[in-house]
């Protein structure tokens, strides 16, 4: 048996050594080229990713963002988010350059993290924050969504966790909002006041179902207001918890 899974795994490493010949990859936050053993970001970049290390601090400045808004119960995010940073290039590619694996990636680095943490034990399901249907039709995906999947993968990789159900039909966006990035902070809580509604009959279900504990994944959290208005229909019925893979300072 180890003798065949030499032999796949050293026909995979020549495919793959073959593609990157033709179609060389790049590292998503240097641009350089990628070794055919990286995934994404060369290990350089790798190693100066600005973590946050929220997973493992409470009282953390996600959380203290969140509370002035929501009553969640804990905050965490991958890296520090600035718009000026090479860094800025991993989500900047997801959502708009479609880069898929990317995201699952980033998403199973945070979901590792805050399992190894210990302060996120109790999660029982993630939700990503949705999209308008219109959005999400010309996007052809949520980042949310994608982000989530690689969090439930980085939560089921530590011992004796199982992998956390990603519930994409929760809580729906039924307000077209329009874009946070030039508005103030109370625009920004206006814009999206009122814009999510959770499905009450699967809000019971899973109720019924011992799921009490949400984690309400995003790509980014600015001001938080996006975060707070999906959050706060779900507190009627679940704790929530809040992960992103940025955090802008």
């Amino acid at each position: 048996m180890s003798c065949w899974n030499e032999i796949v795994s050293g026909t995979r490493y020549s495919f793959k050594a073959l593609g990157d010949l033709f179609l060389p990859r790049k590292c998503a936050v240097c641009q350089t080229i990628l070794a055919c053993e990286e995934r994404s970001i060369c290990d350089n970049c790798r190693t100066d990713i600005p973590y946050t290390w929220f997973w493992s601090w409470p009282e953390n400045p996600a959380e203290e963002r969140m509370w002035a808004k929501a009553g969640i119960e804990q905050a965490a995010s991958l890296f520090f988010y600035r718009y000026s940073s090479d860094y800025s290039h991993i989500l900047h590619k997801l959502k708009y350059g479609c880069n898929i694996p990317l995201g699952r990636a980033a998403g199973r680095d945070l979901g590792e993290k805050m399992a190894q943490g210990g302060r996120f034990n109790d999660i029982d399901a993630i939700v990503p924050v949705p999209l308008h249907w219109r959005r999400q039709w010309k996007r052809s995906f949520n980042q949310a969504e994608i982000i989530s999947q690689g969090l439930a993968k980085g939560f089921a990789s530590q011992p004796g966790n199982k992998e956390l159900p990603v519930i994409k039909s929760l809580v729906k966006r039924i307000k077209m909002t329009s874009t946070q990035t030039r508005l103030s902070g109370k625009e920004k809580s206006e814009n999206v006041k009122n814009a999510f509604q959770v499905e009450k009959k699967m809000a019971l279900r899973l109720l019924s179902k011992g799921i009490n504990h949400i984690l309400l994944v995003d790509d980014v959290l600015t001001s938080g207001s996006t975060l707070a208005a999906c959050a706060t229909p779900l507190m009627r019925y679940f704790r929530v918890s809040v992960a992103t893979i940025g955090f802008v300072e």
